[in-house]
């Protein structure tokens, strides 16, 4: 592990929020789409599936997707101006058997609130480490998704299997192009 699991979790999270949207369409379109991003990324704490809370997770996400293209002057920015909106106070806890981690917001504090500051707690630890090579953007020409590189030698190029594949296949046949006469 590079980072802490609620760090490395706060990434992963973060990323499949921004690539809810983009190039690929809408993937938080309705309130349900929501409930499922919740359960599927262990969020947990207040969760009101309404529009509003939904109307509210969707407005984060341009904020944390300029992050991935942004200089870290810009990148700190953001990240302070997330835990001071929040008015984060990050404290240990311990809950759902998981270990001690960090929670700068209640756990009863708004869906979005809450994903900002989870955000903002796991791209701090990056600024800190000076880690923030680790976020990219997709290899895939057709792909705006966005990746967090978690792994030891910094090579993860594709957002996820279905893009390595496709540019694999590309390349394959692009070599076996060049050698027909």
């Amino acid at each position: 592990m590079l980072f802490a699991h609620d760090t490395e979790y706060g990434l992963i999270a973060t990323a499949a929020l921004v690539n809810t949207t983009g190039d690929h369409g809408e993937a938080l379109p309705d309130v349900a789409a929501l409930d499922a991003f919740f359960a599927a990324h262990g969020w947990t704490g207040r969760h009101e599936h309404t529009d509003a809370e939904l109307r509210s997770v969707r407005d984060l996400r341009p904020r944390l997707r300029r992050i991935w293209h942004a200089e870290t002057d810009e990148i700190v920015d953001i990240v302070n101006g997330l835990l001071r909106e929040a008015g984060a106070l990050p404290q240990l806890v311990r809950h759902d058997d998981e270990p001690y981690h960090l929670h700068a917001v209640p756990r009863d504090a708004p869906l979005a609130t809450r994903m900002a500051v989870e955000a903002a707690m796991a791209l701090a630890d990056l600024v800190r480490s000076g880690e923030l090579s680790r976020l990219r953007v997709c290899d895939h020409p057709d792909c705006d998704n966005v990746l967090v590189d978690l792994s030891k030698n910094r090579s993860r190029r594709y957002c996820d299997a279905s893009c390595g594949n496709r540019a694999a296949v590309t390349a394959y046949r692009a070599r076996r192009a060049a050698t027909r006469p």
